[in-house]
């Protein structure tokens, strides 16, 4: 097409060339959503990284700290040594019993050696009562009808027994040192015993009977010494 301008004739060709169009940008799928297998997937392997740490630091620590001191470290030693100390702080109170029976067998001892004409039904029956004392709930035929019942329902009523048991738990129970002890409590309360059966067939205070019953006494007094030597080995005093 031509245009005049100023006489001056321009041509104006149109362009045969066409627009340049953009392309298009390439198709992009949405992300797969994550099926309920790999969700719980995923939670285990968290889960199993949480435990992995827990079990983990412990051991960090137990490899870094120093060892222990010995004692603990076998985890009895430490504490066994120090309940014997506290048994040997306190074996005045548990041979307590042990002495008060000595007392009340040398008091009869020195009733039952009064002269012929100074010893009477009443110092008789104060033996007795001295005698049943000393033996502190051990002998069967001395006990009262409340201690009775006691032993009967299986509670330990015998003063001695329970002296040892205490005396004796931290050894083992083949330990030389607990059966010894063992076998002077049988022998004491033997003596303790025979003591008792003495004392009570008496029926009068002559001379005769009376040195039978200091002599048992005697025995008993030994034999309770003996005891009392047993538990001391036993608390190592």
């Amino acid at each position: 097409m031509s245009l005049p301008i100023n006489n001056i004739s321009l041509t104006i060709i149109p362009s045969s060339t066409t627009s340049t169009t953009l392309p298009a940008a390439p198709f992009r799928p949405p992300p797969p959503t994550p099926s309920e297998h790999s969700t719980l997937e995923i939670s285990r392997r968290r889960t199993t990284v949480v435990l992995v740490s827990f079990i983990t630091a412990p051991l960090l620590l137990t490899v870094s700290s120093p060892p222990a001191a010995s004692a603990f470290s076998l985890g009895i030693s430490g504490p066994k040594d120090w309940l014997k100390e506290q048994k040997k702080k306190s074996s005045r109170y548990l041979l307590a019993p042990i002495d008060a029976s000595r007392n009340s067998l040398r008091s009869a001892y020195l009733l039952l050696t009064k002269g012929e004409t100074e010893f009477g039904e009443n110092d008789l029956e104060e033996v007795r009562k001295l005698i049943t004392s000393a033996a502190r709930d051990c002998v069967v035929q001395d006990r009262n009808a409340f201690v009775a019942f006691q032993a009967n329902t299986g509670v330990e009523v015998c003063t001695f027994r329970l002296i040892l048991k205490n005396a004796a738990s931290l050894l083992g129970d083949k330990d030389p040192i607990k059966l010894e002890a063992e076998a002077k409590l049988t022998d004491m309360l033997r003596s303790l015993a025979s003591l008792s059966d003495i004392t009570n067939e008496i029926s009068a205070p002559v001379s005769d009977n009376r040195q039978k019953v200091a002599s048992a006494l005697t025995d008993a007094l030994y034999s309770l010494d003996n005891f009392e030597q047993g538990i001391k080995d036993c608390l190592e005093i």
